[in-house]
């Protein structure tokens, strides 16, 4: 066997070792997905205690990780690719380029070829034979220029056809990307998460069950005046408008209605009334946030759970202020020209209420209210009539 042969089969068994590498790290890395997915939803079937908290918390971020190692392999996959690709763009390039000389030169030569006149050729020709080998010149090269013609057209197609391909790998090249760093930004949030559920229970199980039974019974309260009220599905973008202040909101808009609510899986739709109301009362005040901003600040939120804080973090550089439903206080803050969260009841006044409405002002008895499910400027009395809580910044 010959020295370049045995290098050229060397080099081709490296290659084939390469691939079957790089197909078993991503056969691998599918396998660990699926078995640690299939952990996860046997984990959330089990007990809600801190303990399963936190071993769900590890199982996602492992699964993070993992779609990370699986990204950034793809990554480096389709990098390869758009290289082989390029390389065969420059190599059927410069097959085009050599088959469009020969062409034309051999277009050129037809040319003069058929300047020629029969009686000329035969004049030319010193005999029958001669003749007959020149016809069959003329016949040969008119075959080879009609071949020559189907391999530029093919070259062409199949260097335009590479160029599409290219252009969609990096395309896709930069969709990979950002979902890379998306993934990545996502895992930081997970870990920050971890440390935060740790630092608001102090890794105490008596205090994550009371965390737990408090949040629990406030969202049910919501979600149940939800679907009551048939308001539990989106609407267009400010379809209820900005109010007559310009600052209302609706938890049922289709900008952030699906948006889940701190480090929970609970939507602004179902469960977002009080951060509606926060977020409502902070845009009057200068601080220019919607219920987006506010349902992401995770550190707004006890645990991983949809429970908003108590006290509530303030707002546009006011601090909380709890009037424990006072009619009283509720009329000084209005007559003052300050809004007020207030919570309603419905089935009962636990946590404060079943829904939050933002009051703006007084009506002789009554009040007007922004509410988050049923629009700006309304009238109190035309939907609740017992105030269970009542709080302001200031």
């Amino acid at each position: 066997m010959s020295r370049s042969l045995k290098k050229t089969l060397s080099i081709f068994l490296l290659l084939i070792l390469c691939l079957m590498t790089v197909r078993s790290v991503g056969a691998d890395t599918a396998e660990l997905i699926k078995e640690y997915e299939k952990k996860l939803v046997d984990i959330r079937q089990q007990k809600n205690t801190l303990s399963t908290q936190i071993q769900e918390m590890d199982t996602q971020m492992y699964l993070t990780g993992l779609t990370i190692q699986r990204s950034e392999q793809k990554i480096i996959e389709t990098q390869s690719e758009i290289e082989k690709l390029g390389s065969r763009i420059d190599n059927l390039d410069s097959s085009l380029n050599t088959l469009s000389k020969l062409l034309l030169q051999q277009i050129t030569k037809s040319y003069k070829m058929r300047s020629i006149s029969l009686v000329e050729l035969l004049f030319e020709t010193k005999d029958m034979n001669d003749l007959t080998n020149k016809i069959k010149y003329l016949r040969s090269s008119q075959n080879n220029n009609q071949k020559l013609l189907i391999q530029v057209q093919e070259a062409k197609s199949s260097y335009e056809e590479q160029k599409v391909i290219r252009e969609q790998k990096k395309q896709e090249l930069d969709q990979l990307i950002i979902s890379l760093n998306n993934q990545k930004v996502e895992l930081k949030k997970q870990q920050a998460l971890k440390q935060k559920l740790l630092a608001d229970t102090n890794n105490d199980e008596t205090t994550y069950q009371s965390l737990l039974t408090q949040a629990q019974a406030q969202l049910k309260g919501f979600k149940t005046f939800v679907s009551s009220s048939g308001s539990d599905s989106t609407i267009a973008s400010n379809a209820f408008g900005n109010g007559s202040d310009g600052a209302y909101y609706s938890q049922r808009d289709a900008r952030w209605a699906n948006q889940t609510i701190g480090g929970s899986q609970e939507s602004i739709l179902n469960v977002g009334c009080l951060v509606t109301s926060v977020a409502m009362f902070a845009k009057k005040n200068g601080q220019n946030v919607s219920p987006t901003e506010i349902a992401s600040d995770y550190s707004r939120f006890s645990g991983n759970f949809a429970y908003m804080k108590n006290p509530w973090p303030g707002v546009a550089g006011k601090t909380y202020v709890d009037f424990y439903g006072s009619r009283a206080n509720i009329n000084q803050e209005l007559d003052s020209g300050n809004y007020v969260i207030v919570g309603v009841y419905k089935y009962s006044c636990d946590y404060g209420g079943n829904h939050f409405v933002l009051l703006t002002k007084r009506d002789g008895d009554d009040y007007i209210m922004h509410d988050p499910i049923y629009g700006p400027d309304l009238k109190f009395s035309s939907h609740y009539s017992t105030i269970c809580s009542a709080a302001t910044f200031k």
